[in-house]
């Protein structure tokens, strides 16, 4: 089969709120290009997965817009700055989705369900926990969340997902730390539906 018979999206949320700004945020971009790096050189990787990156601040954006893996391309740059606007990327989230992700029809084979990977080191400061709750419910997305640091609260990612992470810190060896265990998650779960 080819890689357009089996496309498996990874949207990866990335919180770049002021908290985030110095080191964390250059070792979140560092890691950023590494972790693209690794995935192209897996193979099975590189022939299935569609990658896209949302950063929120005090706004969410899209810097990574849902592309095959082959081509993508790092962003120029991006900043830490703002509040944790957590709502509107998980709103952004819901909205792109409906749009890249392929359901399947009588007539056509549908996308694999998304991997998430979200990563926060603060409370929330817009309104989130309703579509929080809508995306757990929905169960059409596998949302990894990552709590970062002291301020990052698990019960509150925990609305989202039964999957939550805890880091320590937001030190540039935890992030490569992180960064590489979701490398080996993607490729871990690529493997799992290409045996299926």
């Amino acid at each position: 089969m080819g890689y357009v018979d089996l496309r498996f999206q990874v949207y990866i949320l990335l919180d770049c709120s002021s908290s985030m700004a110095g080191e964390p945020i250059e070792a979140v971009k560092l890691c950023l290009k590494s972790l693209v790096a690794e995935l192209k050189g897996d193979p099975q990787a590189l022939e299935t997965v569609w990658l896209s990156v949302i950063t929120f601040d005090s706004l969410a954006r899209q810097i990574i817009p849902l592309t095959d893996l082959r081509v993508v391309e790092m962003p120029k740059r991006f900043y830490a700055n703002g509040v944790t606007s957590l709502g509107a990327a998980l709103r952004m989230l819901s909205s792109v989705m409906k749009t890249e992700v392929q359901q399947a029809t009588m007539s056509q084979k549908g996308d694999w369900k998304p991997l998430v990977f979200l990563f926060t080191d603060g409370e929330p400061t817009d309104d989130w926990k309703e579509v929080a709750q809508s995306l757990k419910n929905d169960n059409k997305v596998d949302v990894i969340a990552c709590a970062a640091g002291a301020s990052a609260h698990t019960s509150q990612l925990q609305m989202l997902t039964d999957k939550v992470l805890i880091l320590n810190s937001v030190s540039a060896r935890d992030l490569m730390q992180y960064f590489s265990w979701v490398s080996v998650s993607i490729q871990s779960t690529v493997d799992s539906y290409k045996s299926r």
